[in-house]
């Protein structure tokens, strides 16, 4: 009996002398549990601003706000040909930039008969050499050029070989950007909105990482100068060109994501451009690593 006694007394002593590290402990919990309530609370409030607000708030025509013109790379691109659609709903006229006219031609013939917009075409194979320059700066010149949309991802007709591809989707958009900028400097308004999907190739998802970091050199030395940058990274997009994904909720057709996608212009410089991508995007990132990088195996093997 003495024994059980000597042990409450003992336990009882321990815990005073321990009572000081249970409430640090305490207190270190609590502010772990606000610092997560306050990043999900600022995550939903980016979600409404970024997501709802610019599509229920009225603002101002796209032509009067960037200009009357697009250059468009890259709309072998199910993502980008559609963002191309939705300006052009929006009365903006189209010049695709583009190596073969067969890649575009249905494109820019459909924008015109279903939109009534103009449409151009210039066949410039920008991964040849900089004499494909040229055909591209006599497309723009007099014309009010305010947007610029670019697209990295895999092509109609894939690539021959590595160097084609590094030409395509890093030299392109970079090339693009070099012939349309000075102009929208010069007006002082305009958008380059870089379009990069995902890719399972190693090559693509590195050319998606440069055009990334070419966006983000673009806004700090043309966003002071009324020149809108941003950067668009869909995740899983259903279209007739891509067996992977069947059209749900998760992966919608290219026309309903460039609708999204276009109303978050000028409100962020990155973003999914569709709202449940957001959040699935939200939801990788509290994944760790190991069992993404597991996962990714396990799904690529399975392809």
């Amino acid at each position: 009996m003495a024994a059980v006694d000597s042990f409450h007394l003992l336990f009882a002593e321990i815990s005073r002398s321990c009572s000081v590290y249970y409430e640090a402990l305490a207190l270190v919990g609590a502010a772990y549990v606000v610092s997560k309530a306050v990043v999900l609370l600022r995550d939903c409030c980016a979600l409404v601003r970024v997501h709802l607000l610019p599509r229920v708030m009225p603002r101002k025509k796209l032509s009067q706000r960037f200009g009357a013109w697009a250059v468009v790379y890259g709309a072998w691109e199910p993502a980008v040909e559609a963002y191309a659609e939705e300006l052009a709903r929006n009365g903006i006229s189209i010049v695709f930039v583009a190596p073969s006219q067969a890649s575009v031609r249905d494109a820019a013939e459909s924008l015109t008969q279903n939109y009534g917009v103009e449409t151009v075409v210039v066949l410039a194979d920008l991964s040849l050499d900089r004499a494909a320059e040229k055909p591209v700066g006599e497309a723009l010149r007099g014309r009010d050029v305010g947007f610029l949309v670019s697209g990295v991802g895999e092509s109609r007709e894939s690539p021959p070989d590595l160097l084609d591809l590094l030409g395509r989707d890093v030299a392109g958009p970079t090339l693009m950007a070099r012939l349309v900028l000075p102009g929208m400097a010069e007006r002082g308004r305009g958008a380059v909105v870089n379009i990069r999907p995902g890719g399972r190739a190693a090559a693509l998802t590195a050319a998606a990482g440069y055009v990334d970091a070419l966006s983000r050199a673009l806004q700090l030395q043309y966003g002071s100068r009324g020149i809108v940058v941003q950067t668009l990274t869909p995740l899983q997009i259903s279209s007739s060109r891509d067996q992977r994904w069947t059209e749900s909720w998760l992966a919608p057709r290219p026309e309903v994501y460039a609708r999204h996608a276009v109303s978050t212009l000028g409100v962020c410089s990155r973003t999914t451009g569709y709202w449940p991508h957001t959040l699935q995007l939200g939801l990788i990132s509290c994944i760790p690593d190991w069992i993404w990088l597991l996962g990714s195996r396990v799904f690529v093997s399975s392809s």
